[in-house]
C-alpha cells in the first residue's frame, strides 16, 4: 500500500465486506476522464430532461445545470436567477448531488438536502453506476 492510502473496510453494493483503498486525491488524468463524462451526462440527459427551456417567474427559477470539482469531490449544481423584484436578476448555485471519490472509478453518490446537509445514499459506485443512480433515482434529480 502506498503512504498516502488509507486502507478502509466498506460494504459494496451487494453488503459483501470489502477492502479498499481511500487515496488522498484523484489523479489529474482521472479526473479529466470523469469531469467530460459528468459534462456529458449533464448536456445529454440532465438538461433535456430538466431544463429543456428556461421559464421566467418571479420568484427563483433554473438556468443552468453545471458541475464543477471541489478537491476528491464532483459537484452537480444547478444555477437560479432571481424574478424577485429586489434582487432582480441575480443568480446563485444550489448544488443537488455529489460524486465523491473514493478509488478508482469508485464514488460515493451524496444527496444535498434543502438543509443543507449531504447526505450519503450509495457507496462504492463506478462512474456508470453512479451516472445511472443519479439518471434514475428521483431524489437525486435537480429540483
Amino acid at each position: 500500500m502506498k503512504n498516502n492510502d488509507i486502507a478502509e473496510a466498506a460494504k459494496d453494493a451487494a453488503g459483501v465486506e470489502v477492502q479498499r483503498r481511500r487515496s488522498t486525491g484523484i489523479s489529474e488524468v482521472e479526473k479529466a476522464a470523469v469531469t467530460v463524462a459528468c459534462q456529458r451526462f449533464i448536456d445529454e440527459v440532465l438538461k433535456p430532461r430538466f431544463l429543456p427551456v428556461i421559464h421566467r417567474t418571479e420568484f427563483n427559477y433554473p438556468i443552468d445545470i453545471h458541475g464543477k470539482w471541489h478537491g476528491a469531490r464532483y459537484r452537480f449544481i444547478q444555477r437560479y436567477r432571481s424574478g424577485f423584484p429586489e434582487t432582480m436578476n441575480q443568480e446563485f448555485d444550489s448544488p443537488f448531488v455529489r460524486l465523491d471519490w473514493v478509488a478508482r472509478d469508485r464514488f460515493d453518490i451524496q444527496w444535498y438536502r434543502h438543509t443543507g446537509v449531504w447526505h450519503c445514499l450509495y457507496r462504492g459506485r463506478s462512474l456508470t453506476e453512479a451516472l445511472n443512480a443519479i439518471e434514475t433515482d428521483g431524489i437525486l434529480h435537480p429540483v
